[in-house]
């Protein structure tokens, strides 16, 4: 009993509040630069509602960045990491929406088509929790369906990462670090489609994803990129 307690404690209170102090401490010493907020601004000015889609590797920066769209949702397993995520989550003022692909998917739809139409922004990341690297999973697709919202690829680029070994190399930029966070043009989902459809729309996803991290990523390797975008 006293065991679970502690769990309970560590997982819901000292790893959540800890983990987000230090995330705060360490983005508040990042130089950031947004690029093509012309592409968000379009979307929002429009509809209001979007999906922010970012791999799992690189979305350390865009923690506490996206507070600043409140109001905005995140679907997160209904796992015991999941439990502190969430809690994480919540403390930044997100709301944490629990299920996954494989338990409780359904009803976590039916929650974020109804915070969509409450006019809550929709984070995701669309090859976490576990991967394949930079693979754009289906659950992406049915959450721009099913809300009827736009996907918009958002991604972060660091001029000097720490890379950690996991399944993805995931990446933290390093205190003072100069980071990027770039916005995609917005792609429209439609409500129906078949089997090819549904695949090629994830593979059109998919490619923007990586063309864009790639294109944003040469600008570290460019003096005259850097400088425009720095100044």
């Amino acid at each position: 009993m006293i065991r679970k307690k502690l769990k309970s404690f560590l997982y819901r209170y000292l790893f959540p509040y800890g983990g987000l102090f230090g995330v705060r401490l360490l983005s508040a010493t990042y130089r950031i630069k947004i690029l093509d907020p012309e592409n968000e601004k379009k979307v929002l000015d429009s509809r209001r509602q979007l999906v922010y889609a970012s791999w799992h590797q690189r979305f350390f920066p865009g923690i506490t960045f996206f507070s600043t769209r409140k109001p905005i949702a995140i679907m997160i397993s209904q796992s015991r990491d999941g439990e502190m995520a969430a809690r994480a989550v919540d403390l930044l003022g997100w709301h944490p929406v629990r299920g996954s692909s494989s338990k409780g998917g359904r009803q976590a739809l039916e929650e974020i088509k109804t915070l969509a139409r409450a006019s809550y922004k929709i984070g995701h990341i669309v090859d976490g929790p576990q991967g394949p690297f930079g693979k754009v999973k289906p659950g992406l697709i049915r959450i721009a369906q099913y809300a009827g919202l736009p996907i918009l690829p958002t991604i972060t680029s660091a001029e000097n990462p720490w890379i950690f070994n996991s399944w993805d190399r995931f990446m933290v930029p390093k205190p003072f670090s100069r980071v990027i966070l770039r916005f995609g043009q917005a792609i429209e989902v439609p409500g129906k489609l078949d089997e090819k459809e549904f695949c090629a729309m994830q593979k059109k996803v998919e490619k923007r994803l990586k063309d864009l991290y790639e294109d944003t990523d040469r600008i570290w390797s460019s003096p005259d990129r850097i400088k425009a975008v720095y100044g």
